[in-house]
């Protein structure tokens, strides 16, 4: 085996690094550049189907790797966990490639897209499932929650990279923004094949858990497809939580995943390592990190949209600008992050993650009940000053748990861990963008239309009676797509009247619509009320991590501690292997 020496372990740490790096500047890029994207293969984001291409270019990536994590992470333990990162870099190198050559426009385009974003999620889930249990295998206990903390670093930093690297990309063509994926990627796989070792000492070679792999990856899809199709209009509703599909689609992914442990308690060799969530710190820091993630996914997408659909156009930015500078005023949330994310890992390594986490999650909640107090007219420091410190609270909070999961378990065992981990984790991102988007689209489904009626009353004129009938049968999906894409659906309405109907309105009223205050200030009158739910059901969902945080128990590292910690005196050892 390989010598654990001072240069490799950052060796180890800049090919994670270099991924993670690689797949956050992906995901925010992709934010950024959508409606770039749109224009580019021709498709009219106004179009009644443009919203579900908009929901799985978004959310088909998580989907894919939620899947996925959990059954990459025992096969790590198994084959090698170095062995499947190389190929996962290798596999998003050529998704990335693909997304670049996309041959199709319209429909066709958005599909492709699509399918060529999924590939790209394979070989992210690769890279994801084994990160942290390369950095874990490579540093000493010591120091493993600083090489986490800078690690989490590269999260936010990409985040923000893709931000800055989208806006400008865009402007000169859509495709670059897909193609600045490969160098990154060619890169990792050279970089990662020519330097990974594997140190860690492969699991005993066991069976493969088929029946297991095929109900979890069959449960869980089958839930996150009827989740997403729930969020798109069904007939003359605004969502689609009454259809048939979608209702058999959720309840067979939860009967498959309720079935999941069952099977599992009996199958020889499991995917799930069931006995793992004995140990104490390992159940409560993934417990406390799958709260925390169904808090703050969907959360700060809805915070996005405020910033691009209402709070910029209201200070003078065009339409077409805001998705940058949404990003550029989400930048505090960055600092904040940046900052307290290594500084809270060398605290964690010397005193235990216990309290840093579990005061980050504590921050967290306090900085959700600011938000709730916030006027949709807010001055930008209020904002600013709360986003830091939630950056503050975030970065306190991610590396000392991730650490105190990856401490906690054997070292043959830290693929399955890792995978386990991550895959909770997408997988309450992904619920919580179905709960709050769903908490946003009721409210603005039942405001909207008084709100436009009351805004075009003021105006006085007689001859907006179908404009107003107009405006408020837009779909919730639809202003709620239109202010993510920074496009005010204003001039497609009106040209959608008879020509009899909008030659009728006066000129001041035209000049009125056309300003770029007054449908951000009409959706905001039914936007807010829903916003200011889901910023108090996150502040409880945080609060709700901070204790359980607080639950793991002082500092363990298995390899000093053993079986010690657990809840039982046979953690960590699966039933089938006594």
């Amino acid at each position: 085996m390989p010598k654990k020496g001072i240069s490799y372990k950052w060796v180890a740490l800049s090919c994670v690094t270099l991924a993670t790096l690689m797949g956050t500047i992906n995901g925010s890029i992709i934010l950024i550049s959508l409606p770039a994207i749109f224009k580019g293969i021709q498709l009219n984001p106004m179009a009644p189907d443009a919203f579900q291409y908009l929901l799985w270019i978004l959310m088909g990536y998580g989907l894919v790797t939620a899947a996925l994590l959990l059954s990459l992470g025992r096969l790590a333990d198994m084959y090698g966990r170095v062995k499947l990162f190389q190929l996962g870099f290798l596999i998003f190198a050529v998704g990335s490639i693909l997304l670049w050559l996309t041959p199709g426009t319209g429909e066709q385009g958005a599909l492709e897209l699509i399918i060529f974003r999924m590939i790209q999620a394979v070989g992210g889930a690769f890279t994801m499932a084994n990160g942290a249990a390369i950095i874990t295998d490579a540093f000493p206990a010591s120091e493993r929650g600083k090489a986490l903390g800078i690690n989490m670093v590269a999260v936010m930093s990409g985040q923000f990279i893709g931000l800055i690297l989208g806006g400008i990309l865009a402007v000169y063509h859509w495709r670059y923004v897909f193609l600045i994926s490969v160098p990154f990627a060619i890169l990792g796989t050279i970089w990662s094949y020519w330097k990974l070792k594997e140190l860690a000492i492969p699991a005993a070679k066991t069976g493969i858990d088929y029946i297991g792999n095929l109900i979890f990856i069959g449960g869980l899809t089958s839930l996150l497809i009827g989740i997403t199709y729930g969020l798109m209009p069904y007939g003359n509703d605004a969502m689609g939580w009454s259809s048939p599909w979608v209702i058999g689609s959720i309840v067979l992914g939860i009967l498959l995943l309720i079935a999941f442990p069952l099977v599992e308690s009996r199958v020889k060799y499991p995917m799930f390592r069931i006995d793992l969530f004995k140990i104490k710190s390992f159940a409560y820091a993934n417990l406390a990190s799958t709260t925390s993630a169904i808090a703050r996914g969907g959360v700060m997408f809805m915070l996005i949209l405020l910033l691009q659909g209402i709070w910029l156009p209201l200070h003078g930015y065009a339409y077409a600008d805001t998705p940058f500078w949404a990003g550029i005023y989400m930048l505090p949330m960055t600092i904040g992050f940046i900052l307290m994310g290594p500084i809270s890992g060398i605290l964690s390594d010397k005193y235990g993650p216990r309290w840093i986490a579990t005061g980050g999650m504590a921050l967290v909640t306090l900085c959700f009940i600011g938000l709730a107090t916030l006027n949709f007219d807010f001055e930008y420091w209020q904002l600013g000053v709360l986003l830091f410190l939630m950056g503050c609270g975030s970065g306190m909070f991610a590396s000392p748990n991730s650490s105190s999961i990856m401490n906690s378990v054997p070292p043959q065992d830290r693929g399955v861990a890792s995978g386990m981990m991550s895959t909770l984790m997408n997988s309450a991102n992904t619920a919580s963008m179905a709960i709050f988007f769903t908490i946003i689209i009721v409210g603005i489904q039942s405001a909207f239309p008084a709100a436009v009626q009351n805004s075009l009353a003021s105006l006085g004129s007689a001859q907006l009676g179908p404009l107003a009938a107009a405006l408020g049968a837009i779909p919730p999906t639809g202003a709620l797509f239109s202010a993510f894409l920074g496009y005010n659906p204003i001039d497609a309405i009106l040209s959608a009247l008879p020509a009899s109907v909008a030659s009728s309105i006066p000129q001041n009223v035209l000049a009125v619509l056309h300003s770029h205050d007054w449908f951000p200030r009409t959706l905001a009158d039914a936007f807010m009320p829903s916003l200011r739910i889901s910023f108090i059901i996150g502040a409880i969902l945080s609060g709700i991590a901070a204790v359980l945080s607080a639950m793991r128990g002082e500092k363990y590292v298995h390899e000093a501690s053993g079986p010690a910690n657990s809840m039982t005196a046979t953690a960590g050892v699966p039933e089938a292997k006594k």
